[in-house]
């Protein structure tokens, strides 16, 4: 499993947070997208696919289930062969 580092965290919440339209401290790693921070289906799919393009990475689907929250970003992300 490869180490997601402090820039590659920083660039991700980043994206999250212009997506979610969040400052950064409004968003913390362990809140949650629909519940804490009102997102929707649709939001959540172009974070998925905003990290492919800035991260040129391939994320599947179906890891949305696991893409609650940054940790759960950060999991995902880390798992993804680079």
């Amino acid at each position: 499993m490869a180490v997601v580092t402090p820039d590659e965290k920083q660039r991700i919440k980043g994206i999250v947070c212009d997506i979610l339209e969040l400052d950064g401290d409004e968003i913390a790693d362990d809140s949650l997208f629909v519940e804490d921070h009102d997102a929707d289906s649709m939001r959540l799919i172009e974070i998925l696919s905003s990290l492919e393009l800035n991260l040129r990475v391939t994320i599947e689907q179906s890891e949305l289930s696991r893409m609650v929250n940054l940790q759960g970003i950060y999991k995902v992300i880390g798992n993804i062969a680079r």
